[in-house]
């Protein structure tokens, strides 16, 4: 008897000691400044900490823990929204995600983490993956899906994060808009239920909603101070970001693809990728988040974020679709007078049996229309290269109008309606169904023989001007028509990359009607986005401010257009119009005889001015001193280096202001100590609206006391640079 309850204690003791070694794990990703912390707690793993960087973590397993479990399913109790919903072969849809193991690595500036995870009673298995970038406080979350059950799965939700915070109170700022107005912003207050943010639209996703979002917490996002926590998704296709508010105190994120409509049967072995969710943390505010982003995404998420971007000129708003080669080469020899360095031509010279000069016919004929151009694309190369401008084109071979040779060739590549359903046209065209790898095969041979045929193109706009609203494909099997929407960008993804791959050296420009094609999916295989189709300036003030946010400034493709604008009929000063577009990846859209020879000359000064300037701009932090949705009517933006020696500042008045109403700006992120230089830029008037120009100030003195900027009527601007002098 006495040996029995020996044995008992001694299995008790056991049990105890297994208990708390495996509730005491910790898995700790980890930057330079942010920590996000799991426990295994049983044989759940549960999130415990995500903020400002633990640098110890002792004692942290013994903490009670208000938040789900890190991977939350259905049917396994949780009432909450769930990351993963999946019904089995049996038919049960009930998924209990238990720990398995778990890895930690750290690589140079990456730490990786894999966290593996299985049902308790099914070989169904969901892998949790991570990046924590360490020097840019970024972390990166993904999902692998896989199982070994006898018959498909299908998953029914599969997001790529489960997030969890803890505060008393959360205020979510997001960029929403529609055509010509995308990335607008708006801050409100959460309160128990669920905050959705998300698109159906399946391409052209981010002209209505974007898939970022600025999270703070405790009070209203301001740029300077206070914890906030933002994020975008990678993803070009449709995505949902659900907040979910309980008792006031704690927010759940679940981010991911969108599950409307898109159930996904996953054969046995198979494995599912969830698009990567990109996270930041800042207890000193907005601004150094955008920054932690933008630093991230020019070193691990652009296309050749390192090297400087050139000026470019495209053709669309100086031509339309009315241009022959002679137009063309006189707009080359306007455009090399004034100092661009790519020439692009845009929409309309292809096409012959339906000749593309509208937009009612002739996408998907991707031959040189003869009428245009007899010569071909060869001899625009030949004259640009004579003027030392380099040679871009435009294409949209994700598209096709019912009245071209493609359409009557290959109608089963069209994205369609069944049962002779009418098709649904939006600007008088229709999708190529990407989810089929012979129209993979095609939308990459149309860029692939362009370019081949034209070694010396240096840039390609790649747009797309339409959503998927005949649902449906002829080459997805019956029971898995709901993968339309995820194996078409997964698709699109395949073929920029087969073109990365091969030209390593061409430019690629994300446009989709403007911003639709906005997010850190697109830019991974591209090296700038055209913000939006609206150039007036002062909606471009907007536009910018919400882009970026998320986004950084050397992506963002700015143009300097003609006035009164062609979208809003605004007349705006041609400094204005030159202020702006200083402030991304500046270039024109405009025919230069449209401009008189003054306005060439100065158009000439600024682009030498930017060119001498713009690693400042393209590489330096953002700071942003004076938001455009404030009362007071000034708007102002800096970009510093890193090493803090040089800055950029740019002001702007889009509002009246009476006699004695001015804007004191104080400056963000100079050298406390050091002593700066101040040089007005793009200057057309006598005197400066800057008293302190030409004078050297501390930077203490320009970011505790600032200066006062002599602006009053809408569309004045300012552009100053500054350059430490010791």
């Amino acid at each position: 008897m006495l040996q029995l309850k020996i044995r008992i204690l001694l299995s008790l003791c056991f049990l105890i000691a297994a208990s708390y070694a495996v509730r005491s794990q910790v898995i700790h990703i980890e930057t330079g400044n942010t920590s996000l912390v799991y426990g295994v707690y049983g044989n759940k793993v549960k999130q415990v900490h995500y903020g400002s960087r633990l640098t110890s973590t002792a004692g942290i397993d013994g903490l009670s823990t208000a938040f789900d479990e890190v991977y939350p399913s259905f049917g396994n109790g949780s009432s909450n929204e769930v990351a993963l919903i999946a019904t089995h072969d049996d038919g049960t849809m009930a998924t209990d995600l238990v720990y398995q193991s778990h890895k930690q690595q750290l690589e140079g500036n990456i730490q990786t983490t894999t966290i593996q995870l299985k049902d308790e009673k099914k070989p169904f298995f969901v892998e949790l993956n991570f990046k924590a970038y360490q020097a840019e406080n970024v972390i990166e979350q993904w999902v692998t899906i896989r199982h070994t059950e006898k018959k498909p799965v299908r998953l029914e939700q599969f997001a790529s994060t489960a997030i969890g915070f803890k505060a008393e109170s959360y205020y979510l700022t997001h960029f929403y808009g529609s055509w010509a107005k995308e990335m607008q912003l708006a801050e409100e207050k959460l309160n128990n239920g669920i905050k959705l943010i998300e698109t159906k639209r399946g391409v052209r996703a981010t002209e209505y909603e974007n898939p970022s979002f600025v999270l703070s917490l405790n009070q209203k996002a301001s740029d300077y101070c206070g914890e906030v926590v933002m994020g975008a998704l990678a993803w070009s296709g449709n995505f949902r970001l659900a907040f979910q508010v309980e008792d006031k105190e704690n927010c759940q994120l679940i981010a991911g693809i969108n599950p409307f409509a898109s159930d996904y049967l996953l054969a046995p072995k198979e494995e599912f990728t969830t698009p990567r969710m990109v996270l930041t943390y800042s207890n000193t505010g907005k601004n150094q988040g955008s920054i932690n982003l933008h630093r991230w995404a020019r070193t691990y998420n652009l296309q050749d974020g390192n090297q400087v971007r050139p000026i470019v000129l495209n053709s669309w708003e100086g031509t339309y679709f009315k241009f022959d080669a002679a137009k063309l080469k006189s707009m080359m020899d306007g455009a090399a007078e004034m100092g661009v360095e790519i020439f692009v031509l845009d929409d309309g010279w292809f096409g012959n049996k339906y000749p593309r000069n509208s937009d009612k016919a002739g996408l998907g004929d991707w031959q040189v229309n003869q009428q245009k151009l007899p010569n071909g694309i060869g001899d625009l190369i030949d004259h640009a290269e004579s003027k030392g401008l380099k040679f871009g084109i435009w294409v949209e071979p994700e598209m096709v109008n019912p009245k071209s040779e493609l359409a009557e060739k290959h109608p089963e590549w069209i994205i369609q309606r069944k049962n002779d359903r009418e098709p649904l046209l939006e600007r008088s065209q229709l999708l190529l169904d990407l989810s089929n790898p012979k129209v993979q095969d095609f939308v990459f041979g149309v860029v692939d023989n362009i370019l081949t045929d034209n070694p010396r193109i240096v840039y390609v706009k790649w747009d797309a001007n339409r959503h998927i609203q005949n649902f449906g494909s002829t080459f997805l099997g019956d029971d898995k028509q709901s993968h339309l929407w995820i194996d078409y960008t997964k698709g699109l993804e395949s073929v920029l990359a087969r073109l990365n791959k091969k030209y390593p050296d061409i430019i690629f420009q994300a446009c989709a009607s403007g911003g639709g094609r906005l997010d850190y999916g697109a830019l991974k295989y591209t090296h700038e986005f055209w913000a939006s189709d609206d150039t007036d300036p002062f909606e471009r003030l907007f536009i910018q401010w919400g882009s970026n946010h998320i986004y950084p400034a050397i992506a963002t493709a700015a143009h300097i257009t003609k006035s009164p604008n062609h979208q809003t009929g605004r007349d705006t000063p041609l400094k204005f119009r030159c202020d702006m577009a200083m402030g991304g990846r500046l270039g024109l859209e405009l025919s230069p005889a449209d401009l008189s020879p003054e306005d060439i000359s100065y158009v000439k000064q600024v682009l030498e001015t930017y060119k001498a300037n713009r690693e400042i701009i393209q590489f330096g932090d953002l700071y942003r001193l004076n938001s455009p949705y404030d009362s007071d009517g000034y708007a102002a933006i800096s970009y510093v280096t890193a090493q803090k020696d040089k800055a950029i500042i740019m002001a702007y008045c889009h509002d009246f202001h009476r006699r004695d109403e001015r804007s004191v700006i104080r400056f963000q992120g100079l050298e406390e100590n050091a002593v700066y230089k101040i040089t007005e830029l793009n200057s057309k008037a006598k005197r400066s609206k800057v008293n302190e120009t030409g004078k050297e100030i501390s930077g203490s003195i320009l970011m505790n006391r600032g200066l006062m900027f002599d602006m009053k009527k809408p569309y004045e601007s300012v552009v100053l640079k500054l350059e430490k002098v010791r």
